[in-house]
């Protein structure tokens, strides 16, 4: 029977789900806030619980704490064990995902309606009991060391590092949230349990629901798993000073192929204008084949075979970001193209048609992200965190196709900077200094 019961969660963790998502707003008995959506059609929930601040949190001697706590969480709790731990989750038929980035600590459970007491019981163990062992510490210390190593040899990895530092500074947003090799070997248990106490605490806390729970239950879930965390955690630092200044910085490395992170100043996820912005970026370079930059840089030339831009609102800071890869001897060329893009868009505007398809592609596409349980969970609690209205899913669409040309066109004209675009280049380019 269990084995039926967890086939069906994985086939349904794949149907689409976008009809009609109706969220309620859940307060616990002991005023811990959700939104739920409820699900009775199959036997199984999702939850997703958020802390803001992330990686962020980290003091700057002690770089990568919460990102090796995280990879901690899991590596036993209570009486168990990491192999223990391991076995009491296979046998529970559940999931528990521990993820950090800059500006949250995520966790995501999943799990079957007929274990959820038991499961509820774990996912408590884990949260308020860690072990954080001296062997689960070194054993998941070399893990991230491994990986650290691995990155210093990525380009991409190489540019968003360089471009990180050059545009935040001092922030923390500069620097690399699983840390550096040398203040992740310096960290102690004591470090990591800071981590631990600083990030997990209820004035930072957004959660998210779907499945087969009532409002009712819930609310005893929730103050279950979540009710003893302290009522504040680490203060989370000030907003980052975007220094981002026009021109080009190139990082040699030795390979074939050049990679080129460009960006400037963005624009905030609650500016009147950010829907405009979005839209623009769809036909800049969105991700469709039909954008200006991949027709120009790709189709049109043949310089890469992928060119993209998007908006990074983070909580503390906003860019406008984009990304590039070509040959050595063609690097130079492609990155004149862009900034051309970016500089006739900036005077000349979008024409209608761009306009049209960016909202058809946007409006299309919306709905394929309602494709399961955990993912709709996920959204719910993104939505919280970014300030958004309960009814934002029905409304979204209604945002998009409200944008009309002359607002794109007037967005355009005052968010597009060509001469504040910077490209962080890395490899052996031909033509370019920096």
């Amino acid at each position: 029977m269990r084995a039926f019961l967890t086939t069906c969660l994985f086939l349904f963790l794949a149907l689409p789900v976008w009809a009609e998502v109706e969220i309620k707003e859940v307060t616990s008995p002991k005023g811990i806030k959700a939104w739920l959506v409820e699900d009775h059609s199959i036997p199984f929930t999702a939850l997703e619980f958020r802390f803001r601040g992330g990686t962020s949190l980290d003091a700057p001697d002690k770089r990568g704490a919460v990102y090796l706590m995280t990879g901690l969480i899991e590596e036993g709790a209570g009486d168990l064990d990491a192999r223990a731990y391991a076995r009491e989750l296979e046998a529970l038929a559940a999931s528990f995902d521990y993820d950090a980035s800059d500006d949250t600590v995520s966790i995501s459970a999943r799990f079957l309606s007929e274990n959820r007491d038991e499961v509820a019981d774990l996912l408590r163990t884990t949260l308020h009991q860690p072990r954080f062992e001296s062997d689960a510490v070194e054993r998941v210390r070399a893990q991230v060391l491994s990986g650290l190593r691995s990155d210093a040899k990525n380009p991409n990895d190489i540019a968003g590092r360089a471009f990180s530092q050059m545009a935040y500074g001092d922030h923390p947003y500069g620097a690399d949230g699983k840390g550096t090799l040398d203040s992740v070997s310096a960290l102690t248990r004591d470090d990591i349990v800071a981590a631990y106490e600083g990030v997990f605490a209820r004035d930072r806390l957004y959660v998210g629901a779907v499945g087969d729970i009532t409002a009712e239950e819930l609310g005893v879930l929730l103050d279950k798993l979540l009710a003893d965390f302290p009522e504040t955690g680490a203060p989370i630092p000030g907003k980052a000073d975007v220094t981002i200044d026009g021109g080009v910085s190139v990082v040699e490395f030795d390979t074939p192929q050049s990679v080129a992170l460009f960006g400037q100043k963005g624009i905030d996820r609650h500016d009147p204008d950010f829907f405009a912005a979005y839209i623009l970026n769809q036909i800049m370079g969105g991700g469709s084949l039909e954008s200006r930059l991949m027709r120009e840089v790709r189709e049109e030339r043949g310089l890469t075979y992928g060119v993209y831009s998007y908006l990074v609102p983070k909580d503390l800071a906003s860019v406008y970001m984009g990304s590039v890869a070509s040959g050595n001897d063609r690097i130079a060329e492609a990155i004149t193209v862009v900034r051309d893009q970016w500089a006739d868009i900036a005077e000349n505007g979008v024409t209608q048609k761009e306009l049209d398809d960016a909202k058809t592609y946007l409006t299309g596409a919306y709905p394929l992200r309602f494709d399961g349980n955990s993912r709709i969970a996920s959204i719910l609690a993104g939505m919280q965190m970014d300030d958004l209205p309960i009814d934002y899913i029905a409304t979204r669409n209604d945002k998009v196709n409200a944008v009309t040309l002359e607002d794109v066109n007037r967005v355009a004209g005052e968010l597009l900077d060509p001469e504040g675009l910077h490209f962080t280049v890395v490899g052996k380019p031909v033509g370019l200094d920096g």
